[in-house]
């Protein structure tokens, strides 16, 4: 450890990581089989015998040979005839997941996951692992040695440039941006690449004359007020560097929580969502009662084969932890929002509202209230079931023979959660 550690960090401010894993799913793959992988163009990617296969991420060496996510396989092999695609493992990228955060996690506390394959860490009480730079080489270190994966760490006086610093060398870089360093290190690039500005902001940008992110950072904030409302003021202060939004731990109760699937085939109308949006309600059910919590309110996302996505949602009238309520929620959002004649690519359902079960007062109505007990009861067993012999141990009618809901059940290639349940500690009647 470096002699005066003390001076590395500020007598005020904090100290922030953003960790991000590279290529993190053909990482993945590559080190559960190198001798198949490693250093070969690889990309994952979803079904290429029922539609057209769309490339999710690709590895380094693919990159080089000009394969990018979102690429057709078919263009993709056009391209490059070597590449080897893989079928995506999400319950090994999660484990993988859940194994380099819990190396992260040993340095502190004060972890936040903000998607599978990257996090932030605030190390700001943390100098007895040496200073900022040896904190990071470890973990970066140990990523490798222990998981055979390589990430990129941004080191940073807040998350805004701790993400920008990350990015700055890929893959395996370690990067340390002070606010100093904005005029010399991030003025000059385009506005697109600052991390929370999307396309379409990118667009009105430009044709307010703005391109780089230095103009930006000189722009009047009433016109950008004016013009963007309260992101206006975002826009200024990330421009120049500043971001005060905090490192949230996970353990922090979650806002929401959610599951989408890519569909192995378009399906359209309602009859062929049911199925889904029937397992899709279990699993995120599952997931409720496992945390002890009840939802509120309930989302329907839809997308498209051309990727246009519409999200709605609802509140429900008695906060809920069962799929049978959730189901109910999800239908009626489909019925009444969706076009029938529109082919669907994915769909996915959020609960939001997320209150602990024991603080929340359910509300049951005068028919309901002698079923509720015997619900719950069966929801243990089933429960109980599922996790001791798996997805298929008990299933509803509706996902009988369903080739849909069948993928979603299969917990190597079910899709994508939208919260890092990864994360916690299994309890013990989990796997």
């Amino acid at each position: 450890m470096s002699e005066n550690v003390d001076r590395y960090y500020p007598a005020i401010g904090r100290v922030i990581l953003h960790v991000d894993m590279n290529a993190f799913y053909c990482s993945v793959h590559e080190a559960e089989n190198p001798e198949a992988y490693r250093g070969r163009p690889t990309a994952v990617a979803g079904s290429m015998e029922l539609r057209k296969g769309i490339i999710v991420t690709c590895s380094y060496p693919a990159r080089r040979r000009g394969i990018s996510t979102g690429m057709q396989v078919q263009k993709a092999l056009r391209i490059c005839p070597e590449l080897i695609v893989i079928k995506p493992d999400f319950h090994l990228y999660r484990r993988y997941s859940a194994a380099f955060m819990q190396i992260a996690y040993n340095y502190t506390p004060m972890l936040e996951a903000v998607s599978i394959d990257e996090c932030y860490l605030d190390i700001t009480g943390s100098r007895q692992f040496g200073t900022p730079p040896e904190i990071a080489e470890t973990i970066q270190r140990r990523i490798m040695e222990e998981l055979g994966l390589p990430c990129s760490i941004g080191i940073a006086p807040n998350k805004l440039l701790a993400k920008m610093a990350s990015d700055l060398k890929k893959p395996s870089g370690i990067s340390i941006l002070r606010l100093r360093d904005v005029p010399k290190l991030l003025w000059n690039k385009p506005c697109g690449e600052m991390f929370g500005i999307g396309g379409k902001t990118a667009e009105k940008l430009t044709k307010l004359g703005i391109y780089s992110i230095g103009q930006l950072a000189a722009a009047d904030e009433g016109m950008l007020t004016d013009v963007f409302g309260v992101m206006g003021s975002w826009l200024k202060r990330a421009s120049n560097g500043i971001d005060d939004s905090l490192v949230n731990p996970e353990r922090e109760q979650s806002k929401s929580i959610g599951h989408t699937t890519t569909l192995p085939g378009d399906i359209e109308g309602l009859a062929e969502a049911r199925p889904v949006l029937l397992a899709l309600s279990d699993q995120v059910a599952r997931r409720l009662r496992r945390q002890k919590l009840v939802a509120s309110g309930v989302q329907l996302t839809v997308r498209t084969p051309d990727m246009k996505t519409i999200t709605r949602s609802r509140q429900l009238e008695v906060p809920t932890e069962t799929a049978e309520e959730i189901y109910k929620a999800a239908c009626g959002l489909f019925q009444k929002h969706w076009n029938e004649e529109k082919p669907i690519r994915l769909l996915g359902v959020t609960l939001h509202g997320l209150t602990p079960k024991e603080e929340s007062a359910i509300q049951l109505d005068l028919f309901d209230y002698e079923r509720q007990p015997k619900k719950e009861s069966l929801n243990k067993v089933m429960d109980m079931l599922r996790n001791k012999f798996g997805e298929n141990a008990v299933l509803t009618a509706g996902m009988l023979g369903d080739s849909h809901t069948a993928l979603l059940r299969n917990h190597q290639a079910r899709g994508t959660s939208l919260q890092k349940d990864q994360l916690r500690r299994p309890s013990q009647n989990e796997e």
